[in-house]
């Protein structure tokens, strides 16, 4: 069988390019006799590999001196309770939800202090982005929290919220490095890999210095201070040694297209073919209000569940792989990060095409 169309939320596809340069290293990583998978993250192999990566990540996003990036365990489900263990001086912190991922780490939140939900788009089923001009921004509030492109619902935030001067803390987990993004506005971005950058296993936090104190929660296991990791380059314990070294070859493969500008223009016509297709089609329906689309994860439905169940199912027959919506929503949903090919989205809006001229009288 051949290479499918993975339109999976994550884990997501991974550049071939890459999957093959790793498939060239796997028995023998550049002389050294041995895969990645097989290497001490203590030698200088591994060393380089690392600083590498991280260099690379720096120059695409252009990260300030005074911020470290951090390679750490645990997914971003872990930062749920590590971003207040740290950061939470005051104990308080607001929180802006806008899907199941925000919403868990509000309450994950409430575990540690006062968390308070200053805005959410829970009414309409999670399908906009609530106005954030203007927020009841608590005045003793250690942070805001927002997920900024939400995997299930298919919304992203076009504008950040004004926290009047409060830090920004955000989950890109779903929107890692699909277009530029200006570090400075935010005190923690954080994301789990397995969506944009590489295999499940890896979550990478953006902190600026200021942040990373010894003051913690008392109770803070060592793991969880940020401190810990940034202080030993993240090396403090085995790493996801192998998880890093594909990310590091999936920033090289964004540079080598042209960095985050490029990255953002094809992503925006790769979602166009797919937004113009649910715009006039008679069948199909997009869940999301405009403004608001992501160009990551697209939900669509016929508006009949049985219908829905019918295209999962011929779309996979027809070799289009995981657009079965979340269960918590139903329907359908196209992840369409930056691995997948103009030409996946091309093939996926024919067949739906052709299976509404199939299904409508």
């Amino acid at each position: 069988m051949g290479r499918i169309y993975n339109f999976s939320a994550g884990p997501a596809m991974l550049p071939e390019e890459v999957l093959k340069e790793a498939a060239d290293e796997m028995l023998d990583y550049r002389g050294t006799g041995m895969s990645v998978m097989e290497m001490s993250h203590r030698s200088k192999a591994y060393e380089a590999i690392i600083k590498e990566a991280e260099k690379d990540l720096r120059d695409l996003m252009n990260i300030p001196d005074n911020y470290k990036v951090l390679f750490l365990q645990g997914g971003a489900s872990t930062q749920f309770a590590m971003i207040p263990m740290n950061l939470m001086k005051n104990k308080v912190a607001d929180y802006i939800i806008t899907g199941q991922w925000a919403k868990k780490a509000y309450q994950e939140a409430k575990l540690y202090g006062t968390a308070n939900a200053v805005a959410s788009s829970a009414d309409k089923t999670f399908s906009y982005i609530p106005d954030v001009s203007d927020l009841p921004i608590s005045e003793n509030a250690d942070y805001v929290y927002i997920c900024e492109n939400n995997t299930i619902y298919g919304t992203k935030y076009k504008t950040l919220p004004d926290t009047k001067g409060k830090i920004l803390v955000s989950d890109i987990s779903s929107c890692f490095l699909s277009e530029p993004v200006d570090v400075t506005k935010y005190g923690v971005l954080y994301g789990g890999v397995q969506k944009n950058i590489g295999p499940a296993g890896v979550v990478i936090v953006i902190i600026r210095e200021d942040l990373i104190t010894e003051d913690v929660l008392p109770g803070t296991p060592t793991m969880l201070k940020y401190k810990i990791h940034a202080d030993n380059d993240s090396l403090y314990n085995t790493p996801p040694a192998y998880g890093i070294y594909i990310c590091g070859k999936v920033f090289k493969w964004i540079k080598n297209l042209g960095g985050l500008e490029a990255m953002k223009e094809k992503n925006e016509k790769k979602a166009a073919v797919l937004y113009d297709f649910l715009d006039q089609s008679k069948l199909f329906k997009g869940t999301v209000e405009k403004k608001d689309r992501s160009l990551m994860n697209v939900p669509f439905v016929t508006g009949n569940e049985e219908l829905d169940a019918k295209f999962v199912k011929e779309a996979k027959a027809a070799g289009f792989e995981n657009l079965k919506g979340h269960r918590t929503v139903g329907g359908m949903r196209a992840s369409i990060y930056n691995a997948m090919p103009m030409e996946g989205v091309q093939k996926l809006v024919e067949f739906m095409k052709k299976f509404e001229a199939d299904n409508t009288k």
